[in-house]
């Protein structure tokens, strides 16, 4: 029996990564992050990120590789992210991926790069089968769905506004704590208490939709008035209403359309508060709660390999004209 090798690439932002995929086996994952050059900037400049792909992009592919043990003409499908994303960051990964297809007649894929991180949770939990709630949540992107079958997602509720990610780097700005703002505020808030009543818009029974601009607000205001108020504090409070207006109403909306598995996914589902609180919701409501490894919640290309297998086993390969598309919506598997 011929095993399918499939070889992609992530670079949507501002993590180059490769990895290797062998019949839905991890060989290898390659991840190499920009944040050391964008937290000067206090977020991802896109020309700038979009350069350090392209300088990267070939040694990832040869330690990856290296690591699988392979030579890349072993490698039956190329793979790689074309949406949604930075649109100079993710044309160097297609680009790429297309060449390595070119250059070895092999079958290219494009993947969306939302499905790859609801499939992130199939990397630890292989048994995970549809149909289940997602709640995706990063830094563009904050959704609960539902992943109908492997290649049909269904929106239930969506951000009006920031997602949580963004409020994250946005508080976080505004308390000086640095970039990214997610890893930020929950180191601040270890060191603070959820004293302060920030607010959590949206919480009549049966709306599903977020929306935390008025959570930053809230935080500026707050600090205007009191200056000298821990900004411990100030963080852990501010992250306690983030998580609780996700895990409320993921697990309300999975309730209300009888479900009985949630899958998280996105970067902030690394989030140390966030898995504790569906883990305590999960033993209370009984709907059981899955997080990939926090090294998979961040963008990565074991990921996008795994959307790419699947899609290459139902015969499911893009034509080389295949061109990135910065909003690409769920729609597209």
């Amino acid at each position: 029996m011929c095993l399918m090798k499939v070889l992609a690439l992530e670079s949507s932002c501002d993590e180059t990564a490769v990895a290797i995929i062998e019949d839905g086996l991890l060989l290898s994952s390659q991840i190499s992050s920009q944040i050391d050059i964008h937290k000067r900037f206090g977020g991802v400049v896109p020309e700038i990120a979009a350069r350090k792909h392209l300088e990267i992009i070939d040694r990832m592919v040869s330690r990856s590789l290296e690591e699988a043990d392979l030579d890349i003409k072993e490698i039956d499908v190329f793979a790689s992210t074309m949406g949604p994303g930075l649109v100079g960051s993710l044309l160097i990964g297609l680009s790429f991926a297309k060449g390595m297809a070119i250059a070895m007649n092999k079958p290219f894929v494009g993947v969306n790069h939302l499905f790859g991180h609801v499939y992130a949770n199939f990397l630890k939990y292989p048994l995970l089968k549809p149909p289940f709630m997602v709640l995706l949540v990063s830094g563009g992107h904050t959704e609960i769905l539902v992943l109908k079958d492997l290649d049909r997602i269904e929106l239930v509720g969506k951000t009006r506004d920031d997602a949580a990610g963004e409020a994250f780097d946005k508080i976080a700005r505004l308390l000086g704590l640095g970039y990214p703002g997610g890893p930020a505020i929950q180191e601040a808030a270890e060191k603070g208490q959820a004293k302060y009543p920030f607010p959590r818009p949206l919480r009549e029974k049966g709306n599903f939709d977020f929306s935390f601009s008025g959570l930053k607000t809230s935080v500026l205001y707050f600090m205007k008035k009191n200056p000298l108020a821990s900004v411990y504090d100030v963080a852990a409070s501010a992250q306690e209403a983030i998580v609780d207006s996700l895990v409320t109403k993921v697990f309300e909306a999975a309730e209300s359309l009888h479900l009985h598995e949630i899958a998280f996914a996105g970067g902030v589902a690394s989030n140390s508060l966030l898995r504790e609180r569906a883990r305590v919701q999960s033993e209370v409501s009984g709907i059981k709660a899955y997080f990939p490894p926090v090294d998979l919640c961040t963008d990565n290309a074991a990921m996008i390999a795994l959307v790419a297998y699947e899609k290459a086993k139902r015969g499911l390969f893009s034509p080389l004209s295949t061109n990135a598309v910065p909003y690409l919506t769920l729609d597209f598997f």
